[in-house]
């Protein structure tokens, strides 16, 4: 019987997209230990989850793919037949890469030079069944009855009225009423995705890719749903220190960071509307973790030649005893892609455990994972982790 599970990314042409299949395939072939992986450790690996051999990889993209090569230079893998070998697999993947979807309105993409391979359209509705049409053929080419849809396109402007996501109903009306100006192609490809009775993970902060109407529609289908905005530098590093000046009292009376980063990610947050999505989305824990908003600023830069690497500087000024002020610093400094590749196995590994399991809507035991996460008010990485922990021990303690 065959096992193969569909992975599906929204740009699937990206940097990120192929360091996660760049990483399936090295741990799979036994290049490189399963380092960064929660489902490779203990008592995860307990589970019985999908092998990553097991993944059969594909998606969209607005850009023609480039070399592959060029995207696993930083990464850690030495033989350089190794990469070789692993870069033409990719390659042939990305051969068959779906046009991405663009509409009038929706993301700054007229300044991107590597804009060429879309499908355009002025009705939501043509979009919505050319992905779903997408996701079919994938499913019939690889014999699979099993899909994980992955948005890992780069962040969206902010949405103005977020009213019109809040029920399956309203989105419908979006729908239906063609309302191309307030639309985002996140939204197509979730909703198309969930309609399709596939698991859908919202890793980027795009408001479009995750909403309350969404949520109640994956139940509606049936499918799990993650996200939104994976965590993976600055603001996990956030998560597990704002605990310790909550726990001792301490006051934090400013937290600022300031982030440096390349690639198109960093291309694209440029764009003020862009960049204030994200902002959005990495500074909103601070008041739920501590009780109150201290003073706080996230600044983002674009610098070209740091490529998949990225800086985070933050300076935090607190008091303490005695109106006493102090400051912490830090600087984290991480290769972006290796940081978050095996955050996005993972949560394909738990959304087709879900799926098998029977279980729809959001999965809010996930929430370590997102920067935003949907289905709970929780941001301490330590009382995250624990929900994941728990679910896990369920299902541990029931398997024979």
């Amino acid at each position: 019987m065959d096992h193969k599970v569909g992975v599906l990314f929204v740009g699937v042409c990206g940097h990120l997209s192929t360091t996660v299949m760049a990483g399936a395939i090295a741990v799979s072939k036994n290049l490189c230990p399963a380092t960064g992986l929660i489902s490779e450790k203990k008592p995860f690996n307990k589970i019985k989850f999908t092998p990553l051999s097991d993944f059969v990889f594909g998606g969209w993209d607005i850009r023609s793919c480039a070399d592959s090569l060029n995207a696993l230079k930083d990464l850690g893998l030495e033989n350089i037949q190794e990469i070789w070998e692993i870069g033409q697999q990719i390659k042939e993947i990305q051969i068959k890469t779906f046009p991405g979807i663009t509409l009038n309105a929706g993301m700054a993409i007229s300044e991107i030079s590597e804009q060429g391979h879309v499908f355009k359209t002025d009705s939501i509705k043509e979009a919505i069944e050319k992905v779903k049409e997408d996701i079919d053929h994938f499913k019939t080419e690889n014999k699979l009855d099993k899909v994980v849809v992955i948005n890992l396109a780069s962040t969206e402007p902010q949405i103005s009225e977020l009213s019109g996501l809040s029920s399956m109903e309203s989105i419908s009306k979006l729908i239906d009423e063609n309302q191309i100006s307030t639309i985002r192609p996140s939204l197509i490809y979730a909703y198309a995705a969930i309609t399709s009775r596939c698991v859908y993970i919202n890793f980027t902060p795009s408001e479009g890719g995750f909403s309350g109407g969404l949520a109640a529609l994956a139940h509606e289908y049936r499918v799990p749903v993650m996200g939104s905005d994976g965590k993976t530098g600055e603001t996990l590093v956030k998560s597990a220190l704002a605990p310790m000046f909550a726990m001792r009292n301490l006051e934090v009376l400013s937290w600022e960071g300031y982030n440096i980063l390349g690639n198109m990610d960093g291309k694209i947050l440029q764009n003020a509307e862009n960049s204030s999505t994200k902002i959005r989305s990495k500074d909103r824990l601070l008041p739920h973790i501590l009780g109150y908003q201290p003073h706080s600023r996230v600044s983002i830069d674009y610098v070209p030649s740091l490529g998949d690497r990225k800086t985070a500087w933050d300076f935090i000024h607190f008091q303490g005893f005695l109106n006493t002020k102090m400051t912490l610093q830090f600087t984290w400094q991480g290769c972006d892609s290796a940081l978050a590749s095996p955050l996005i196995l993972d949560l394909a590994r738990f959304g087709i455990l879900a799926l098998e399991r029977g279980e729809s809507g959001v999965m809010s035991h996930m929430a370590s994972f997102f920067k935003s996460p949907w289905g709970i008010d929780e941001h301490s990485l330590e009382k995250q982790f624990r929900l994941l922990e728990d679910y896990c021990q369920k299902i541990t303690d029931h398997t024979p």
